[in-house]
């Protein structure tokens, strides 16, 4: 026996109302927010992780926030080895406005939310890594789907490209990404955050990064993302010429007169305390959870 054909949930008017309402409500209640695709660089194939993603473009649209007495999840963790940041968050964005201002303008194919994307939120400045995209709730009341959930964790750093052209986006790379730190033996004009930085090594081995900083006061430069052609572990080396791209100037070789590692992820490390108060871990080894080195 069929459905009843006086009563009908399958009209579209009635269903593009219902979803300008939410979209207007969403509008209202929501928030203004940034989503960021995850482009892949290097895809491991076998476990299909991306360790050097990268992040060129930010969207910004409104989006609401179901929690409504804070952030879900843990919370601020206490631990022996210090505090975690467990928030968690449920972001809700109409399809239509995910569609208008995310898939239209991306070069992706990107038709909905995915998992591994990122949402700054701008209120609390913070970044959330979305974990879980839900696509049926409400369920089916009007016979159609007019909303994405997306389940998100609070995100962590772990040396992502951030080129976004937003300025407090693409800071937490400037602040915390792995760096070298080239002090050049003259000043250099027309360098920007995103260019490219190159030094021939021996045997024809090119070794390449991106430029992160540069202070004209001291000439130093500093360089994340390093990479060799041969796909091998290479340093930066001093009393030798790097060619800097950007710099619109013909002498655009510079010599490297000091090379150094900075890394900022790191810097709330506890390792001297561990060192002087305990007598078994030395941090200065490279494995001090192992056996000692000879």
């Amino acid at each position: 026996m069929g459905t009843n054909p006086y009563f009908s949930d399958t009209y579209r008017s009635e269903q593009n109302l219902y979803e300008d309402i939410t979209i207007e409500a969403l509008s209202i209640y929501g928030q203004l927010v940034y989503y960021l695709p995850r482009e892949l660089v290097s895809e491991d194939q076998i476990f299909g992780d991306d360790i050097p993603s990268r992040f060129g473009s930010a969207f910004k649209l409104s989006m609401y926030i179901e929690n409504l007495d804070g952030f879900d999840g843990e919370g601020d963790l206490f631990s022996r080895f210090g505090v975690e940041i467990r928030d968690e968050a449920t972001f809700v964005v109409a399809r239509r406005t995910f569609t208008r201002f995310v898939d239209q303008l991306t070069a992706e194919e990107l038709i909905r939310p995915r998992e591994g994307d990122l949402i700054y939120l701008t209120t609390a400045n913070k970044m959330f890594q979305i974990m879980h995209v839900e696509h049926e709730q409400p369920f089916y009341q009007l016979n159609n789907l007019p909303l994405y959930k997306m389940r998100c964790q609070l995100f962590e750093y772990n040396d992502e490209d951030l080129d976004t052209g937003i300025e407090e986006i693409d800071e937490v790379e400037a602040d915390y990404a792995y760096k070298y730190v080239l002090t050049l033996d003259s000043d250099i004009t027309n360098v920007n955050q995103g260019d490219a930085v190159s030094q021939t090594l021996s045997g024809g081995v090119v070794i390449s990064g991106e430029i992160i900083k540069y202070n004209p006061d001291t000439n130093e430069l500093e360089v994340a993302h390093v990479g060799a052609t041969d796909g091998g572990f290479h340093t930066f080396l001093d009393s030798a010429s790097v060619t800097i791209s950007g710099d619109y100037r013909s002498d655009s070789d510079r010599i490297v007169l000091s090379v150094a590692e900075e890394n900022d992820i790191s810097r709330t490390e506890q390792n001297d305390i561990f060192n002087d108060e305990t007598q078994f871990i030395d941090f200065s080894e490279n494995n001090p959870f192992g056996e000692p080195e000879s």
